[in-house]
């Protein structure tokens, strides 16, 4: 589906893309290409996202080369925060630093890479506390690499679990490119009970998904823990505090109207 004219304030246009199955998205100055797992999920958004833009262009496009998401992803480089670097395996030597924690994360479709402003604001938000020995749970790790970062940076034991079977299979293969890394992936339901306490817990989810799973998440942070909320804009900020209280703002920190705040 070709986007255009942008809008600007594109962190919206973001936040809706995320309610359907993108498997990729090839930006340039004035328009995105956004791939689709299907040409339904396409109409759909397609269909949606008239209704909610009015002032945007979209246009439908059937795209014959099916490596074409696979070559999108393929251009991605190292990303750096603070001491931590994430990148693909093919650009793990762009860190020179042999003081730098090293991440490899196989870019998958629709899966975090560290290239968005939430998956960096998370793992800015973990460097700033003491995680060893700390345990630690991710919840809707998609990828893997914030649950493999707290690992790698000390935690133990840490646990990572996703609704999705994709991203479970796609953060256990990360895992295999992190030998020294140690996390529990499973499928599963933030909705589930048994779960056992964590002393830091990752959600960078969306500010709907957060204020519903609230009492979910506030019971998985052990007393005197640490919640680290992401993925939601600033707009939503007032809604997401209130529905953790009462825990108090530990820390909040902002990038592109995206925010990531630390509770306890």
């Amino acid at each position: 589906m070709g986007v255009g004219p942008l809008l600007d304030d594109t962190e919206l246009l973001q936040a809706a893309l995320a309610d359907y199955a993108v498997t990729a998205v090839n930006e340039d100055a004035s328009s995105w290409r956004v791939f689709f797992q299907t040409p339904a999920e396409r109409d759909r958004a397609c269909h949606a996202l008239r209704a909610t833009f009015t002032d945007l262009a979209l246009e439908p496009v059937d795209v014959p080369d099916e490596n074409w998401a696979a070559r999108s992803q393929a251009a991605l480089r190292a990303v750096r925060v603070g001491s931590v670097v994430v990148a693909p395996p093919w650009d793990v030597a762009a860190s020179g630093n042999p003081d730098d924690t090293v991440i490899v994360i196989k870019p998958s479709m629709g899966f975090g890479t560290g290239h968005h402003a939430t998956t960096r604001l998370c793992l800015a938000a973990l460097q700033r506390l003491d995680l060893h020995g700390r345990s630690v749970m991710d919840v809707g790790t998609g990828s893997g690499v914030l649950a493999i970062a707290a690992s790698v940076m000390g935690a133990e034991p840490v646990r990572a679990f996703d609704d999705d079977d994709d991203a479970v299979a796609s953060a256990r293969e990360n895992l295999a490119l992190n030998p020294t890394a140690r996390v529990v992936v499973d499928v599963g339901d933030l909705r589930a009970t048994g779960r056992a306490a964590a002393d830091v817990v990752l959600a960078n989810l969306t500010g709907g998904l957060l204020v519903a799973a609230a009492p979910e998440l506030r019971h998985l942070t052990k007393p005197g823990g640490r919640l680290i909320l992401s993925g939601f804009l600033r707009v939503d900020e007032a809604d997401v505090l209130r529905a953790f209280s009462p825990l108090t703002l530990e820390h909040r920190d902002e990038e592109e109207d995206w925010l990531c705040v630390t509770l306890q």
